[in-house]
């Protein structure tokens, strides 16, 4: 008998529509790619603006992380009809690729491939923002790199959070920077934003915990990745989340709002009915637009 899960109707059904549909569009080839280091991994795709509310010769940029629980099977290959989208849209797009979890290695006997590489996926998104204003001004000339928003998908959300967080981060960081990004904001989709609630939920297979290494080192490690703890960033951010998400949760976005508060920050959170987790990176789902509106309203 099939799963009843999985039957018309339940959530776990909707979940999977929504991630057949975003799954369901070609990838689109970037305009051009570049290295920010000597690992494969290690490069940044661009695309650049075709039209929109805005001029193109002043196009803001916006950098893309994508998701995936930063697992090596999912790649920015998957993100890049979103990239194509935001680029129609008066866009310049940078989608960065970084090192995931290794293929096949099996985390915690699950046989699933292990999320991210500690610490070499934040290496490379500390390097490739560090390198973006000179790669943009090579491959997105007509872009206005003083007008540059984050955004990244479920663990690429993570990831933009934390990229504009490095300043907050411990003294002895490698990835510390000593000053606030140049950024005009981060907008992250359903991020897997507070490290605690999300492992406590479980969510992506305890994606969370394992990048950090898993076990002991979880908690020792929470402090140099977890956008919770890295707070306030006194840089405009919004989240924008499904209701109906069931592969990260709302309450771990509004954990994140609800740090932030306590910090002294005040953190948009833009919450879509009858939503999940994919809509937000389908072109073809009324929440991406949702989404691109969100970055507009930072960026221009």
């Amino acid at each position: 008998m099939p799963d009843a899960a999985a039957e018309p109707g339940t959530a776990a059904a909707r979940d999977a529509a929504e991630e057949k549909s975003a799954f369901s569009h070609p990838a689109v080839e970037p305009d051009s790619t570049a290295g920010y280091g000597d690992h494969p991994d290690q490069v940044i795709d661009f695309y650049a603006p075709r039209g929109g509310a805005g001029p193109v010769e002043a196009a803001p940029v916006v950098v893309v992380l994508h998701g995936g629980s930063w697992r090596a099977p999912y790649d920015r290959r998957h993100i890049s009809p979103f990239a194509g989208f935001l680029a129609h849209r008066g866009f310049a797009v940078a989608s960065v690729e970084y090192r995931r979890g290794a293929e096949g290695s099996g985390a915690e006997g699950s046989g699933e491939p292990v999320a991210g590489r500690w610490p070499d996926t934040f290496d490379d998104v500390a390097a490739a923002l560090d390198a973006l204003p000179e790669l943009v001004r090579h491959h997105l000339p007509r872009a206005d790199a003083r007008r540059t928003v984050l955004t990244g998908h479920s663990a690429g959300g993570h990831l933009a959070l934390w990229a504009a967080a490095r300043h907050l981060l411990p003294g002895d960081a490698p990835w510390r920077t000593d000053r606030p990004a140049p950024l005009r904001g981060v907008v992250a989709l359903a991020p897997i934003a507070d490290f605690e609630v999300a492992d406590k939920l479980d969510v992506c297979g305890g994606a969370a915990r394992q990048l950090l290494g898993g076990g002991e080192l979880f908690a020792g490690r929470r402090p140099y990745a977890d956008p919770a703890l890295l707070l306030p960033t006194g840089i405009a951010t919004t989240l924008v989340q499904g209701r109906a998400d069931v592969d990260v949760p709302q309450a771990v976005a509004e954990a994140y709002a609800d740090a932030a508060a306590k910090a002294g920050e005040v953190v948009g959170v833009t919450l879509l009915e009858d939503v999940g987790h994919y809509p937000l990176i389908d072109p073809a789902a009324d929440a991406c637009a949702v989404v691109a509106e969100e970055i507009a309203q930072l960026a221009w």
